[in-house]
Order: C-alpha cells, then sequence, then structure tokens
C-alpha cells in the first residue's frame, strides 16, 4: 500500500492506475458471487462486473461519502441491481428463481431495510476487511504482523504476545497500532466502521 494519508478513493480520483488496480482486484470476486445469485454466470457475469466497475470510474469524481457509514458499499450494491435490471431488461425475461419474484428480489437487495440488504453489507464488509488484510501484510515486518494477529485478531494479551515473539510490550502495542492506523486509513469510504479493526481485548 502507498505511504499516504488519502484514502484509497480519494486515490481513485486521482487517475492513478495503480488504485484503480486494487479496486478492480478487490471488487470482482465479490461482484461475481452476487451476480451468480441473480442468475448470471461466465462471461455474462463477466460482462456486468465490468459494466459496473466501469460506472464506477465514470462517477467516482462525483461521489460524495460526507462520512456516512457504508455510503460506498451502498453505492455500489446501487450500481449492481441497476446493472442487473438493465441485463435482464435487455433479454427481455428474467431468471427462473425459487421462491420471491426477481424484481422482487433487486427491490429486497436494493432496499437498506431488508435481510437480503444486511446480508450484502455485512457479507461486503467481511470480504473487504479480509482483503486489505491480504494487501497489508507485505507491507510489514514479520514480527510486527504476528504481533498485530495474535492481539488484535486472536485476542492474546500484549504480554503473552511479548513473552511468544520476545519482544517488549510496548513494541508489540506499537505493532498492534501502526497495522490498525493502516487498516483504517485504507478502509475509509469502503467499510461501514473503522470499528471493525478494534481489538478483541
Amino acid at each position: 500500500m502507498q505511504d499516504t494519508s488519502l484514502s484509497l478513493l480519494n486515490r481513485l480520483r486521482s487517475a492513478d492506475s495503480d488504485p484503480w488496480r486494487r479496486l478492480v482486484d478487490l471488487y470482482t470476486p465479490l461482484l461475481r458471487v452476487w451476480l451468480q445469485r441473480y442468475g448470471l454466470s461466465g462471461s455474462d457475469a463477466d460482462d456486468v462486473v465490468q459494466e459496473v466497475l466501469l460506472a464506477v470510474s465514470k462517477d467516482i469524481g462525483r461521489f460524495e461519502h460526507a462520512g456516512h457509514p457504508g455510503a460506498f458499499r451502498g453505492w455500489m450494491k446501487s450500481i449492481l441491481v441497476n446493472r442487473l435490471r438493465n441485463f435482464w431488461r435487455a433479454r427481455r425475461r428474467q431468471p427462473q428463481m425459487a421462491g420471491t419474484p426477481f424484481e422482487d428480489r433487486l427491490l429486497q437487495l436494493e432496499d437498506g431495510a431488508t435481510a437480503v440488504s444486511r446480508l450484502w453489507d455485512r457479507e461486503h464488509d467481511q470480504y473487504v476487511l479480509r482483503q486489505l488484510l491480504t494487501l497489508a501484510e507485505p507491507n510489514f515486518e514479520s514480527t510486527t504482523w504476528q504481533a498485530f494477529c495474535r492481539v488484535a485478531l486472536d485476542g492474546a494479551t500484549p504480554e503473552e504476545v511479548s513473552s511468544e515473539l520476545g519482544i517488549s510490550r510496548n513494541a508489540v502495542i506499537v505493532a498492534k497500532c501502526r497495522v490498525l492506523s493502516r487498516l483504517r486509513q485504507e478502509s475509509v469510504g469502503l467499510v461501514a466502521s473503522s470499528s471493525d479493526f478494534s481489538p478483541n481485548s
């Protein structure tokens, strides 16, 4: 990750290809999973993923986060719903799905108060956090990363980790803080709350 005070979303606005590539790599698998749930697979899913990401690239300069938790997540979801609707409208049919009619399922995804929409929120945030962890790890020394994981993810105490890794308690706390700071910086606008990075103990 780049050493900068700007979030990934702000870097996207700067026309830098590296942050854009990161966003594409970050979101493509998640978008494909949701498209498959709405009847798309193979090259159709690939095409709609590209359409969603193209819409993001065209409109990112106008996107306003305004401090609203999950704003980017909700914005991307609305683009996904619109592209799904357009895809099936262009084919003048809807996919055969068990249970709820297709258009009702799209409306449920669109409506932030439904269980389907909350599932999108939860899966989005968990997925993005896992991806950010994967992206962050190579930027830290092994001991720093291990200290962070043991304290922030596994719930070990700084004293336990200090003993395990043969470093001072203060070094454990500094390691945890450095990684959390980077993850919070990178998650701004992507997930609902940086509190997801709070340590367990």
